[in-house]
């Protein structure tokens, strides 16, 4: 009979895919602590173990969504390559981010904001450390020689998120009619 191989032990890393896949699949909902650990194969006394509270584990699991939604952003964004304009660099984003594979990204992210917004425990940090992320991320990415980087992240990221809004909201002429008139879309 032959050895049965051994389970890696469990951890925070382990984790983390096995959350974030269950969340883009099905929400966050009450972010009850059972169904994430029935998606991770655990127990919810050994999620707390590994991440400490429910709260933690939000932000943990949410700062790692985060990462994975800035690795597809990455991947059309080759490495290196930088866009000539914001302009490009905002054609790019809300391109990825209307395609079909990042729809659950989207989906978790609104359901964020609501519960931020609603004062739900773990939401409202976990919401600060994403947008503090992509704001790095963005920074990262403006067009060489911008010459404000920094501010020209953060009016980017408040665009983007206005258009993203507007969209969800079922403004998507709305958001690409101020688009255009803001002169961040080419006609």
């Amino acid at each position: 009979m032959k050895p049965r191989a051994k389970k890696p032990p469990m951890s925070r890393e382990s984790l983390l895919p096995l959350l974030a896949g269950h969340v883009l699949a099905h929400g966050l909902g009450q972010a009850s602590l059972r169904p994430l650990a029935q998606a991770a194969g655990t127990s919810d006394r050994m999620l707390l173990y590994h991440f400490g509270t429910k709260e933690l584990l939000i932000i943990d699991l949410l700062s790692h969504v985060a990462g994975v939604y800035a690795a597809g952003l990455d991947a059309v964004l080759a490495e290196g390559e930088r866009p000539a304009t914001r302009t490009a660099l905002v054609a790019r984003i809300i391109a990825q981010n209307a395609a079909t594979a990042m729809q659950p990204f989207m989906l978790l992210w609104w359901e964020i904001v609501a519960g931020a917004a609603r004062g739900l425990p773990g939401f409202l940090p976990a919401a600060e450390a994403m947008m503090g992320e992509l704001l790095v991320w963005l920074e990262g990415h403006m067009p060489a020689g911008d010459p404000d980087p920094a501010g020209g992240a953060r009016y980017l990221l408040t665009v983007i998120e206005g258009a993203m809004m507007l969209t969800a909201v079922g403004h998507r002429q709305t958001a690409r009619e101020g688009l255009l008139a803001g002169g961040l879309l080419e006609a």
